[in-house]
């Protein structure tokens, strides 16, 4: 710290000569600058803190132009049953798809003309190598077929290399891929994995309604995978993501095997998410929405079954994924069709699902959010119903709730969508499948209907 400057000293005098300042007196000056700094330093790290970290400035020019990564496919990953494992020589003793090609269409919602994709280790005890990853546009632009375009296929990298190991526990993202996707298309994802993952704990969606393809060997750019062996499981792939517009934004549905789509047709997208999407896409002020699947068959809403219940995977299904802007919940009839058929035990069941989805709304709204909630439907007729209507009251309670003011931001009235006006605790006979649970594709659009796509315009 510099010093002041003395006076010149007269000039019939001999100025006197000045006692220079004592290492002490520097000490303390030199002290007093170096805490000085040290507080402006603090008091701008603590502004940094409260004011939150500056954005990084954009460096892609999509996203100088406003895009942004919304996800516009998922698949809910599980923990896959013995049965659902990809059949011999796919799944050995102690590991599985070693030296196995696996191709699979997925349909996607919203287009774009850049991709990427994730892959998921959640349920995997060991790491999940993948040597060779490709994407393409299936032939015919069909679902569940194991040709692709000519000239369509592409590489998939990650983070520059064409091999990635996911972790366990984990997903990994790919780069960015250049391919034209229209609204509703299908795509074709082609993995390859040598070494296979040593362990049976494999991660997939087993209710994919899709046939996918295995064979032994690298295959990740044949035009066709002739003599494969076909499977209706999806494995490892849990999200397609596209770079779209700003405005572009999707809807997540929370769900079980009623809106996994068990019931349905085979290759046929045909679940009431699918239809849901194709009502949305036939109008211009929805037509950029995406549709997110977060459904699993035999799912609850407390606890765990086919896949984690839905209060653990909210975060996961919903909150993470890229772009979601609105939610709808239908989910709760496992948890009251599995509870005791007693009195007791389904007052119980309905007050803690009432309690979940008011967990539900409030986490989701933090995140900004809307969330809609559908009534569940009736279940006369099957293993659910205990003759006795206990099971029944507590659905009825649930609904009467769910229908009450202030709850949800929006209600879909499924139940009065699907039942049997003469018999309101059963379904339309016409609708279901057989089992008075699960619907029909003709039942499935009578859900679709059933959302006014009015709550999801106006932007």
């Amino acid at each position: 710290m510099p010093t002041a400057a003395l006076p010149p000293p007269p000039r019939a005098r001999k100025a006197p000569v000045k006692p220079q300042p004592s290492r002490t007196l520097l000490s303390t000056l030199l002290g007093t600058c170096v805490l000085a700094l040290a507080l402006v330093v603090t008091a701008t790290a603590v502004t940094a803190l409260v004011r939150g970290p500056r954005p990084v400035a954009p460096v892609a020019p999509a996203a100088r132009q406003g895009s942004h990564w919304v996800n516009t496919w998922t698949g809910m990953p599980q923990l896959t049953e013995a049965g659902n494992l990809p059949p011999a020589p796919f799944t050995g003793e102690r590991a599985v798809l070693a030296d196995t090609t696996l191709r699979q269409t997925v349909r996607v919602t919203v287009g774009a003309h850049r991709l990427r994709l994730r892959f998921s280790n959640a349920y995997g005890d060991t790491p999940l190598p993948l040597t060779a990853v490709t994407v393409a546009l299936p032939a015919g632009g069909r679902a569940g077929v194991s040709a692709i375009v000519p000239g369509s296929l592409r590489p998939v990298t990650f983070s520059g290399r064409a091999a990635t190991v996911v972790p366990v526990g984990a997903e990994v993202v790919s780069d960015p891929v250049d391919l034209d996707l229209l609204p509703g298309a299908d795509l074709t994802v082609t993995a390859y994995t040598a070494e296979g993952q040593p362990d049976l704990a494999l991660t997939s969606h087993p209710g994919s309604r899709t046939t996918s393809y295995l064979a032994l060997g690298d295959h990740t750019r044949d035009p066709d995978l002739t003599g494969a062996t076909a499977v209706d499981h999806w494995y490892l792939l849990s999200d397609v993501e596209v770079l779209a517009p700003a405005g572009t934004r999707a809807v997540a549905v929370l769900g079980d095997s009623l809106t996994d789509g068990r019931g349905s047709t085979t290759n046929g997208n045909d679940r009431w998410p699918d239809q849901f999407f194709d009502r949305l896409r036939s109008r211009p002020d929805t037509s950029d929405i995406a549709v997110l699947n977060q459904a699993a068959g035999g799912n609850r809403v407390l606890a765990d079954g086919l896949g984690p219940n839905v209060l653990a995977r909210l975060d996961r299904d919903v909150l993470s994924r890229s772009g979601v802007a609105w939610l709808i919940v239908f989910e709760g009839v496992n948890d009251i069709g599995t509870a005791a058929a007693t009195p007791q035990a389904q007052r119980a069941v309905a007050d803690d699902l009432i309690a979940a989805y008011r967990q539900i709304v409030v986490r989701a709204h933090a995140q900004g959010i809307r969330v809609y909630g559908a009534t569940l439907l009736p279940f006369g007729g099957n293993a659910y119903d205990d003759g006795a209507g206990v099971r029944e009251a507590a659905r009825q309670r649930v609904n009467d709730w769910i229908r009450g003011p202030g709850h949800f931001d929006a209600v879909l009235d499924f139940d009065r969508a699907v039942r049997d006006p003469a018999d309101p605790v059963r379904l339309r006979a016409d609708l279901q499948v057989g089992d008075w649970l699960h619907l029909n594709p003709t039942g499935y659009a009578a859900l679709a209907a059933a959302v006014p796509a009015g709550l999801f315009g106006g932007r």
